[in-house]
């Protein structure tokens, strides 16, 4: 399975959805390699994104079990393929 580097944006417009967000999350955390939300106060939305190093499928999948969540819309942004880093003194290394 080719790996991808990719974003998940989560928009939740009832904050009670929230648990069930982070219970997909969860889930899905061998894929999430990062997680940043923002609560409005002063609205009753809020944001979570997601950045994600995952096979497409399992990107997709995480994407569209967030989006049937009620009150809950999700979209993913994927990278397109990229070769691997070289061995030693290549691009990954110092």
């Amino acid at each position: 399975m080719e790996k991808r580097i990719g974003t998940i944006t989560v928009l939740l417009s009832d904050r009670a959805a929230a648990a069930q967000v982070n219970e997909v999350i969860s889930a899905h955390s061998n894929i999430v390699l990062a997680r940043q939300g923002l609560p409005f106060h002063d609205r009753p939305v809020a944001v979570i994104s997601l950045i994600v190093e995952g096979g497409v499928d399992e990107i997709n999948s995480l994407s569209g079990k967030l989006g049937k969540i009620p009150d809950v819309t999700s979209k993913a942004v994927v990278t397109k393929t990229y070769p691997p880093c070289p061995p030693k003194g290549g691009c990954c290394s110092p």
